[in-house]
Formats: C-alpha cells, sequence, structure tokens
C-alpha cells in the first residue's frame, strides 16, 4: 500500500466490490470480505494491494509479487504466487481502469489546481526562490533554495523542487518531484496526464495515472517538451540526462544517468532506457522496450524491437548500423 501525495484516495474495498464492475465470477466467496487498500504495479504491491498481469513479459515482477489479488486472465496463472487471489477477467485493462476509478476518481483528468495562489503573496515562504511575474504556487509545495522560477509559471500543490534549480518561463509542473541543479527550460509541461484510455462500447474510457515524474539531480529538460506522470509506477528521467527541446516522454518512462536526446524525439508509455543512451532527433521509440547502456539510435529512426547494451542502430524498423549502411548501399546501386 504505497500512499500518494498527489491524489486523494478512496477504500479500502472489499474483493466482492471489486469484482462487481468487472463481471468476474471466479473468485471463490470465502475471498469476497478480504480489504484491498490500493492497486499498485506488480513490484510496488503490498499484501494488501490488488494488481494486474496482462502480459507473460512480465513474468519476472509476476513470480515475486506481493499483491493480495491480481487481476489476469486463466493463461497467466501458473506465474503467479499460489497465495495471490487470481480475478480472471476478458479484457484486463478495462477491468484496472474500472477499478483505478473506484480508488482515485478524480485522477483520470487533470482538474485546475484550486489552491494556487501568486508567489508576491507567499514570497516569506520562499525567501531564498526568485520569482518572476506572475507565477502562480499551489498549496504545499516545496522549493529550495538559490531556485529561479520564470514568469507565467505554474507550479501545482504538493510538488517538491530541490536546489538550484532553474524553472523556465511558461511552465507547468504538476505531480512532480525534483532534485537539485535540474534546469527545465521554457515552455515544458512536467507531470501532465499521460495518454491513457480504453475503448469501451461507443466511448473512450480514460484510465486514472497516479503516477508522479521524477527528475533526477543534474537533469536538463528542453523547451516546449513534455513529460507525463506515470500510471501506476513513476516515470523517472536519471541524473545528469539531457533532453532537447520538443521531446515528448510518455507515462511510466525510465530513462538511466547521462543520456543524450535530441530534439523531437517521442517515448511511447514504459519503455525503459540504460545509461549513456544517445538518440538523435525526430526517433520514436514503442512502447515496453527495453534499450540497453551506451545505444546510439541514429536520427528519424523507429525503435519497434528491445536493444542490448552497446548497439548502435538506425532505421524503420532500427537495425545494426552495419547492417542498414549495407542495405542503403545496396538500394541505391
Amino acid at each position: 500500500m504505497v500512499s500518494n501525495q498527489f491524489f486523494e484516495k478512496k477504500g479500502p474495498f472489499t474483493i466482492k466490490q471489486i469484482i462487481q464492475p468487472i463481471n468476474c465470477v471466479n473468485v471463490v466467496k470465502e475471498n469476497f470480505d478480504l480489504k484491498i487498500y490500493g492497486i499498485e504495479s506488480l513490484s510496488s504491491s503490498t499484501n494488501k494491494d490488488i494488481t494486474f498481469l496482462n502480459s507473460k513479459k512480465y513474468k519476472e515482477f509476476a513470480l515475486k509479487t506481493n499483491a493480495a489479488a491480481c487481476i489476469t486472465t486463466s493463461n497467466f496463472e501458473e506465474i503467479l504466487p499460489p497465495k495471490c487471489i487470481k480475478i480472471n477477467v476478458k479484457n484486463i485493462l478495462l477491468a484496472v481502469t474500472l477499478i483505478s476509478k473506484m480508488f482515485y476518481p478524480k485522477a483520470d483528468i487533470d482538474y485546475p489546481d484550486e489552491t494556487l495562489s501568486i508567489s508576491t503573496d507567499c514570497k516569506n515562504i520562499y525567501p531564498n526562490v526568485f520569482f518572476g511575474k506572475n507565477v502562480m504556487i499551489g498549496k504545499n509545495v516545496k522549493i529550495g533554495n538559490n531556485t529561479h522560477v520564470g514568469s507565467n509559471t505554474i507550479i501545482e500543490r504538493n510538488v517538491e523542487i530541490g536546489e538550484n534549480c532553474i524553472i523556465g518561463s511558461g511552465v507547468v509542473v504538476k505531480n512532480s518531484l525534483i532534485y537539485n541543479d535540474v534546469n527545465i527550460q521554457d515552455g515544458c509541461k512536467i507531470g501532465i496526464k499521460g495518454f491513457g484510455f480504453i475503448p469501451f462500447k461507443n466511448n473512450n474510457l480514460r484510465t486514472p495515472h497516479v503516477g508522479k515524474v521524477i527528475l533526477h539531480q543534474g537533469v536538463e529538460v528542453g523547451a516546449n517538451s513534455t513529460i507525463d506522470r506515470g500510471s501506476l509506477n513513476d516515470t523517472v528521467i536519471g541524473k545528469n540526462t539531457f533532453l532537447d527541446n520538443q521531446i515528448h516522454v510518455a507515462h511510466n518512462v525510465k530513462m538511466g544517468e547521462n543520456c543524450m536526446i535530441a530534439g523531437q524525439v517521442g517515448f511511447a508509455g514504459s519503455t525503459s532506457l540504460g545509461d549513456n543512451v544517445v538518440i538523435g532527433g525526430q526517433a520514436g521509440v514503442s512502447g515496453h522496450l527495453k534499450i540497453g547502456n551506451n545505444v546510439k539510435i541514429g536520427g528519424g529512426s523507429g525503435v519497434v524491437n528491445d536493444i542490448p547494451d552497446n548497439q548502435h542502430v538506425m532505421g524503420y524498423p532500427a537495425i545494426p548500423l552495419r547492417e542498414f549502411a549495407k542495405k542503403r548501399k545496396k538500394y541505391e546501386k
């Protein structure tokens, strides 16, 4: 059961209450009264939480999960611990969305922060912070010494920003923890809800996103870039990683340390990067991939598969650079 400083949490709910809206029939009645206190990922769940498993790709985490119950199908039951209650459904992600809405009914849309105050009214709270004009600050925001915040920027409630940071003009920061020495350039949007929804009947049903964004020490985020918060896990940018302008980082992405990402690169959700990754401009990286350490990806590439350590790839789909060069030479004849 993980605490959440950014979203109001309801519950607990019994197993019987949880399975009612998702049309599950395989749970035995002796488990109906078990109380569930939250919905979490496989790796972060406790014995008071419910989780979900929708792919054998996550077998390693499924085998070790501490969750009391898991939303899944009969195809994946065997890779869950015996003590974990299996809740089998036809549509796992739809069930996750409906249950997430029970626990976090206000996390499917980014409602405006009603606690905002103009920075001139709370200067006594931040005596060693430098504010531009028309900066708005939410309730319980923490900002470290010698941090500069540019004009027309909004920092919403419960955000934490370290020392010696530079937050540019026209920036919006919400649902985020920012370490020391971070530089966020003009126009960035940090911690907004990601592109999470499930087609349901004749509508698109929004999935609550209750994770946060974590920017580690020395990170730089280029102008007009967007970093979505996590869905259940967090979106994390590692120490001293630099992002160029107009980059999109989707929910649950995790980047290692000392990465260099050029302009207009886009990352789909739940992809992880190792350390020292370099990506050229306008490349696209699909979701749920693992990019190893010291990988280099050429500009304009489309990455649709995992890439092991120390590889240099290019093209669509991205392939080893030598192979790409041979094919290009062949086509040019």
